[in-house]
């Protein structure tokens, strides 16, 4: 008997922690870059701060994800608690 891989546990630990380190490793830079100096320091803290915010609105106002067979991720969200 074969079992169906999921396509989450198909992912390697890079595929999974990947953009969250890439994002902590920016606003790291950004919150350093702020403490450092004046005038280039702060174009670039502004800059970098502001890639997790455009992340989330990204997120946030992004259309809903096709699944394999056409139908919207959104519209197949079970409604409250109902079983």
């Amino acid at each position: 008997m074969t079992r169906k891989r999921s396509p989450v546990a198909a992912k390697s630990l890079g595929g999974i922690f990947g953009v969250p380190l890439l994002i902590a490793v920016v606003s790291a830079i950004g919150l350093t870059s702020a403490l450092l100096g004046d005038d280039i320091w702060d174009v670039l803290s502004w800059a970098t701060l502001a890639v997790p915010v455009a992340v989330i609105a990204w997120m946030v106002w992004r259309p809903a994800a096709k699944e394999q067979g056409g139908k919207s991720t959104a519209n197949n969200r079970p409604a409250g608690n109902k079983r």
